[in-house]
């Protein structure tokens, strides 16, 4: 499991970015997020934890949940 903070968030697509604490940045769908957290008010900023798993674009955020 990994942490982060929020980076952007593409509310009308249902999107966002994670700038994790390893350096990365992981792309992020609304279909990943826990119920800990509601989409509709996450913010930049926000510190969650996550899962990484594999997708046809790369490697993606799962189970984002607030840290």
């Amino acid at each position: 499991m990994l942490t982060g903070s929020v980076k952007k968030i593409v509310a009308e697509r249902g999107f966002g970015f994670i700038a994790a604490d390893d350096g990365q940045e992981y792309f992020f769908h609304r279909s990943g997020i826990d119920s800990s957290l509601d989409f509709e008010r996450l913010a930049g900023g926000e510190r969650v934890t996550f899962d990484v798993e594999r997708s046809d674009k790369g490697p993606r955020a799962s189970q984002v949940r607030a840290a």
